[in-house]
């Protein structure tokens, strides 16, 4: 009888969101690396909602890579 949770699932899952976080962190650092400002200044401080949208689509895009490979 198969149970309905599967651990090899489970830590696939945590590996894909490991890996998806070390690559978004990757990705906002070599960004505020080849801008000309500190995009986290520009956002909290200096209310760049445009800057603050790229962010959150990079973001966005990372997550629909992580699920379709969860996924499969």
């Amino acid at each position: 009888m198969e149970s309905a949770f599967n651990f090899s699932q489970l830590i696939s899952a945590v590996i894909y969101t490991v890996f998806g976080s070390v690559a978004f962190a990757i990705t906002c650092t070599i960004l505020n690396w080849v801008t000309p400002n500190d995009f986290w200044h520009e956002i909290l401080e200096e209310h760049n909602n445009a800057l603050a949208i790229v962010i959150g689509a990079i973001a966005i895009g990372l997550s629909i890579i992580i699920s379709s490979a969860i996924k499969g």
